[in-house]
């Protein structure tokens, strides 16, 4: 009897609220852009969309005290990130889809509205992302060997090399903003700006999943999942990048077809 206890104790997964909490608060963020750029009450979005970052930034907190110094390692990450790429595709998917319609649909004004891209520097930030694929899995295999400060100095280059991309990328939109090529100037300024940048948004949770790690580097040891799950998603991020710059720069601005 003694023993089937154990068994079922050792079989009960660990359940957690904060994981709700941060879901709840990023429908609360796109609820607060709405407010601003749709109904133009900006106080309330700016209200909606600070609160909500406040509270996404304490859940995860309270997601990962609970993952590294409370629970277990039920290794039930990996699963549960494959789903979610899965609906990350489709996300994509549709902006890609709809980004392309528009292309052809409005051929004629779109053609007229392309800017001069600097493809050099696309290049670049396709060898930086490419380049931090290599440093989080460099950063997963030295956990596996249970080299903590490896697994932190990987981490660390990875964070960087995203860093690095987001200001690149910033700087450029800064360039094309100050030639005219705004959200509101076209339709393919709407369609680029809501695609580099929802990928953008990703780059940049995924940089704030490695700080979450990497504070909580100490406890790592037994803990694979995690990095795992971050790995895989930070790839998805890459591969993604193909998409997105093709689809932007190429379809999006190359002459007329």
């Amino acid at each position: 009897m003694e023993n089937r206890i154990k068994s079922l104790d050792a079989h009960q997964h660990h359940t957690s609220i904060w994981p709700f909490i941060a879901g709840i608060s990023v429908f609360f963020v796109l609820l607060g852009f709405i407010f601003y750029f749709v109904y133009e009450i900006q106080i309330v979005g700016v209200m909606l969309i600070g609160m909500s970052i406040a509270v996404i930034i304490f859940s995860s907190a309270g997601w990962a005290k609970e993952i590294f110094y409370i629970g277990h390692d039920e290794k039930l990450g990996t699963r549960g990130i494959i789903w979610f790429i899965c609906a990350e595709v489709v996300i994509f998917g549709v902006i890609i889809v709809s980004f392309i319609s528009s292309r052809v649909q409005y051929f004629e004004q779109w053609v007229q509205t392309i800017p001069k891209f600097n493809y050099y520097l696309v290049g670049i930030l396709t060898l930086i992302l490419w380049a931090s694929s290599y440093t989080i899995w460099k950063a997963e295999k030295a956990l596996e060997h249970n080299h903590i400060n490896s697994y932190r100095l990987w981490l660390v280059a990875t964070m960087l090399l995203g860093t690095l991309f987001l200001v690149l990328h910033i700087y450029e939109w800064t360039h094309l903003w100050e030639e005219g090529f705004t959200i509101s100037a076209s339709i393919f300024g709407t369609g680029f700006y809501s695609l580099t940048g929802v990928h953008a948004s990703h780059v940049l949770v995924g940089i704030l999943i490695q700080l979450v790690l990497l504070i909580n580097s100490s406890k790592a040891s037994g803990y694979i999942t995690p990095i795992k799950a971050c790995s895989l998603y930070w790839h998805f991020v890459d591969i993604a990048w193909l998409f997105v710059a093709s689809t932007a720069y190429i379809v999006g601005g190359y002459g007329r077809f």
